[in-house]
């Protein structure tokens, strides 16, 4: 079965934020899971080039960059203010100097547009990048229009009698089906609606072949569901085959007080600023460490602890020490640098922590399973930490390599079992599993 996950598909009008950052750790570890599981899945970045936000991000840079130069023309009261802008305005003036000086935003506003966007979306990607979030395709907004697509959804929702003119606007009946009332698709000005291009490219998904898609949308979007639902009832897809993930808040702390406002931003922190601090490792394991649905606190100052207090220090360092132990095993002669199961006796292992780390490696498959059927990352999250900490708690109470050597043997393949879980499950959740902390 062929699935396509839409996720992240931030404006391009600012830098990401750490709401953005938590969809795209959801969105990135579903996508594993899934693939594990054994679908073909495509990730997809939808790009909002089109419409009044990217033209307003346009404005902003034009009115900073005619200011740098001298020309105080007043700045757009709802424009974005963060310094952000100001840098591409800097940009814009060394790559072309003065050039457009003293012109109206009418004579270049498709330039600084269409650069202040590309731009943008160029940091967007980095920082997903460096993130460890890769897409496998980014669909332009502005492609779907160029392309006719738009119109040619629209079309054929007329020909079904349910577009139609009023108050000098073009509506979709949408309250025909799910929805509460019809919705806007062409305004009075002649400007298509966001939702018009929503309505071609949800159907141009499944036009392409997915068996299922899923769009990973924030918390505020809730009311969008119907509305989605009406357009594939309208096109006779069957809505069963999309699904949606909603992303609650996250909000910032330290020292257990909320983080002041970026700079950089304007209104918000960055996902940058907290990869630069904490680390794309960090950053992306407490995003998952609880239901997407949920608000989640994340505090910096936790995320730094080496201490079981940081999840995931907890379970990374029991995957380090697993690795510790087979070094040390290897330096005693106890086994050979490729550790064989064959032959070892596991019924020496009759501790109470050994049959609990026995039990919890059992669990595992279905834990997996469930992740999977009900798209909740968080559960791998969950399973990881309770593992990592019966296991630490194993490791200080037994002595893993002693003088009896079946003992030993069947307790380092205890732990090997132990560490090809917690690397396969840090592997889906995009988290490295460090043999050295």
């Amino acid at each position: 079965r062929r699935i396509q996950v839409e996720f992240v598909s931030a404006n391009p009008t600012g830098p990401l934020h750490i709401g953005h950052g938590r969809g795209a750790a959801v969105g990135d570890a579903l996508c594993n899971i899934l693939k594990a599981a054994g679908f073909d899945v495509e990730r997809e970045f939808y790009i909002n080039d089109a419409g009044l936000q990217v033209r307003l991000l346009g404005r902003s840079v034009f009115a900073r960059y005619q200011q740098l130069l001298g020309n105080n023309i007043p700045f757009p009261e709802d424009g974005y203010k963060g310094d952000y802008i100001e840098e591409i305005a800097r940009e814009i003036n060394n790559v072309d100097g003065g050039k457009y000086l003293g012109k109206t935003f009418e004579e270049c506003g498709e330039f600084f547009t269409d650069y202040s966007y590309k731009m943008m979306l160029e940091n967007i990607e980095k920082d997903l990048k460096d993130f460890v979030v890769v897409f496998d395709k980014w669909q332009s907004e502005k492609e779907l229009h160029s392309e006719g697509k738009v119109k040619e959804a629209l079309d054929a929702l007329r020909s079904k009698g349910l577009i139609y003119e009023k108050d000098g606007a073009t509506w979709f009946a949408s309250s025909r089906f799910e929805d509460d009332k019809d919705r806007v698709i062409k305004k009075q000005d002649g400007e298509y609606t966001y939702f018009a291009s929503d309505i071609c490219y949800h159907k141009d998904k499944l036009d392409r072949g997915f068996d299922t898609i899923i769009d990973i949308w924030g918390a505020d979007h809730h009311g969008y569901i119907p509305r989605i639902k009406s357009v594939l009832e309208a096109f006779g897809l069957p809505k069963e085959k999309f699904r949606v993930i909603l992303i609650q808040m996250v909000s910032l702390l330290r020292h257990g007080e909320p983080v002041q406002m970026s700079k950089r931003s304007g209104a918000f922190i960055t996902l940058r600023e907290v990869i630069d601090e904490v680390g794309a490792d960090i950053t992306k394991f407490i995003f998952l460490t609880r239901r997407a649905d949920s608000h989640l606190d994340f505090d910096i100052d936790t995320a730094k602890e080496q201490s079981a207090e940081n999840p995931v220090f907890y379970v990374q360092y029991a995957f380090a020490r697993i690795s510790s132990l087979f070094r040390q095993a290897v330096e005693r002669g106890v086994q050979s640098s490729e550790f064989k199961v064959q032959g070892i006796d596991f019924f020496a292992l009759i501790k109470e922590q050994e049959i609990l780390l026995i039990k919890k490696l059992l669990q595992y498959p279905m834990v997996f399973e469930g992740a999977a059927l009900a798209c909740e990352p968080h559960r791998i999250t969950f399973y990881l930490q309770e593992l990592a900490g019966i296991f630490h708690a194993y490791y200080y109470k037994h002595r893993i390599i002693s003088d009896n050597a079946e003992l030993t043997l069947a307790r380092l393949g205890l732990c090997k079992g132990v560490q090809i879980v917690l690397e396969e499950g840090l592997r889906i959740l995009g988290v490295n599993a460090p043999e050295r902390m």
